[in-house]
């Protein structure tokens, strides 16, 4: 049984759940992700542009307004909440399953976006090579595009992990705070404010602060690295 937070301890089930949470997502956006941003970059299709505008949505709108319809989509009256309930026997809503449901299309521009980047960035006359040579569109994709896109690809689940550690309406909207459960680091700091105790949220921001500093540093590390090979 973990204790509550001591005077030189952050709460560490809330970090726990936090670097869960952010595993899950970015691993479930890498399996998406990929395919669908080596589809967004090399094909052409009627109502693309709305497509793209469509997974870039989360960039511009409110985390709250975005949580409070994936409240609304998997509440125990909403026909995905309830079939969900009548599955598993559990809610949907205010559990680790919804925050990840929302964690992941939160986070889809911050994955989806890097990779297209880096996948469009390859030079096409080395795709026709590929292809002169017999290889499938396939084969083209995992032996030449991916491996020279393996930069900016990284460079989105880095910034996917990140981003999802530091969220917080989106989660509080859907999982509420429940220890253990739903409650993350960035959720554990507004309920230590709004507890009044300034020391722990503190520690627990500076946590934070130390932990984005290092992936910006690395993010941009992969950035040059990736234009000196380019």
């Amino acid at each position: 049984r973990l204790r509550a937070p001591g005077p030189l301890t952050v709460d560490w089930r809330a970090v726990l759940l936090t670097l869960r949470l952010a595993a899950w997502t970015t691993g479930i956006l890498a399996v998406i992700g990929i395919p669908a941003a080596y589809g967004l970059s090399s094909t052409r299709f009627r109502g693309k542009a709305l497509f793209e505008a469509l997974v870039a949505l989360p960039l511009v709108l409110p985390p709250t307004v975005l949580g409070f319809y994936l409240l609304t989509a998997t509440g125990p009256r909403s026909r995905i909440g309830g079939l969900f309930e009548s599955w598993t026997g559990h809610r949907l809503a205010f559990s680790f399953a919804g925050i990840l449901i929302a964690s992941v299309l939160y986070n889809l521009p911050f994955t989806i976006r890097p990779f297209a980047a880096a996948f469009s960035s390859v030079d096409p006359r080395l795709l026709d090579a590929s292809r002169t040579l017999g290889e499938s569109r396939w084969m083209t994709f995992l032996r030449v595009t991916l491996p020279l896109g393996w930069a900016g690809v990284l460079t989105g689940l880095v910034l996917t992990f990140a981003h999802t550690v530091g969220e917080f309406g989106v989660v509080l909207m859907v999982g509420g705070s429940i220890p253990g459960v739903t409650r993350t680091l960035s959720v554990s700091i507004y309920d230590d404010i709004q507890a009044l105790d300034y020391a722990a949220a503190g520690r627990s921001a500076f946590a934070l602060v130390v932990f984005s500093f290092v992936v910006l540093a690395v993010t941009h590390a992969l950035a040059r690295r990736s234009a000196f090979r380019g």
